[in-house]
């Protein structure tokens, strides 16, 4: 090969390399960056495992040729080492086991998106209602902590998940409905259901306009363990309201049709709506995180990724499960990347995480999570 070609190659590749590097590094600022200003650099964050991919391929290109230009990825590696943390779970020989240690705390998470639509208009479309319940009924959990919640508006209505739960075995519950569906008929919001006596309970809205469906709830229960107290927190954070629509529109960007630029376009902005909420909500739930007088436990769906402003706020020095016993990146949402990981339980670090389960069930377009935690 000509040494023209060969240096021209050469600085085409260093230039690919430091392009990537800047794009990385862009994308690891997103946890100090609040996505309310810079919500285009969070969008760096939903396609940072595979930034991370290509910089690590960089890496490997330039140590095959025995090439000092591999200082600069792994040095972006290095810097970027708390947000590669928090996307992988290292755990790979981790298994659950259904039985409880004792004197030990279960909870289980789930958005369980209105118990799998059982709103739905379509008669001849079953639910798979009962399945779900069976489900968690199985899994022998202290707590629930639901998201999408859906109740019956109507007294002694067959269908009162409230009444089905007390029937499990979950006596105690708080739950509260942001949304009214039906009519009246039904009420949606989030829940908490407990084996433990619930002693005083908190509720904090969120102030979004509602056209955004941005005033969902932070709600918390103090439980009663005998000898402890402790506050369980679940909320449901600022969704991208995607549809059937955007879904296709993903697709169509996938594959590089000629609507892909109007495709990119709509998808941009139902995010940028996303971030703009969500970053104020973060803050929020932090707040109320660190007032907590009790040893706390925050579950729920933040419709974030771990390398997002939004986990790195609300987590603080609080673990994450998932981090402590899970494995690989731990998707908790069935559609778009199955790197998706959204939904968390992050325990106070007095809390030791003894094991840590997600299960792929296709009721809900999350997957159920849960944790055992020993006592602080």
């Amino acid at each position: 090969m000509p040494t023209f070609v060969r240096s021209f190659t050469k600085r085409i590749f260093i230039g690919i390399s430091i392009l990537l590097v800047v794009v990385f590094l862009l994308a690891c600022c997103n946890i100090w960056l609040n996505p309310q200003e810079w919500w285009w650099v969070a969008v760096l964050g939903l396609g940072f495992p595979f930034i991370l991919l290509a910089v690590i391929c960089c890496l490997v290109f330039w140590l095959i040729f025995k090439s000092r230009w591999a200082i600069l990825p792994f040095v972006a590696l290095l810097l970027g080492y708390s947000n590669i943390r928090a996307l992988i779970g290292v755990h790979f020989s981790a298994s659950f086991n259904k039985e409880k240690a004792p004197n030990s705390l279960r909870i289980l998470s789930w958005n369980v998106s209105w118990f799998d639509n059982q709103r739905k208009s379509d008669k001849n479309q079953k639910s798979r209602r009962k399945e779900m319940l069976e489900y968690i009924a199985s899994q022998n959990a202290d707590v629930l902590c639901f998201q999408e919640y859906l109740e019956s508006n109507i007294k002694d209505d067959e269908y009162s998940n409230e009444k089905e739960f007390s029937a499990m075995g979950y006596p105690y519950n708080y739950w509260v409905g942001d949304y009214i569906l039906k009519k009246g008929t039904y009420l949606a919001g989030t829940a908490i259901f407990s084996k433990y006596p619930i002693i005083k309970t908190f509720r904090l809205q969120y102030n979004g306009e509602r056209k955004d469906k941005a005033f969902e709830s932070l709600i918390a229960a103090d439980l009663d363990l005998g000898k402890d107290t402790i506050r369980v927190f679940t909320t449901h954070l600022q969704s991208i309201l995607l549809k059937d629509d955007d879904y296709k529109n993903i697709e169509v960007i996938r594959n590089v049709d000629d609507s892909m630029v109007a495709a990119s376009k709509s998808i941009l902005r139902k995010l940028k709506n996303g971030y703009k909420y969500r970053g104020g909500q973060a803050q929020m739930v932090r707040e109320e995180l660190d007032k907590s007088p009790y040893p706390e436990i925050i579950c729920g769906d933040f419709n974030d990724v771990p390398n997002s402003y939004t986990y790195f706020t609300i987590k603080g020095p609080r673990q994450d499960a998932f981090l402590e016993k899970g494995s690989r990146f731990g998707r908790t949402y069935n559609k778009i990347s199955p790197t998706l990981r959204i939904d968390y339980i992050m325990p106070n670090a007095r809390f030791k995480v003894l094991q840590y389960t997600k299960t792929v069930l296709p009721y809900s377009d999350h997957f159920p999570i849960m944790a055992d935690l020993q006592f602080p």
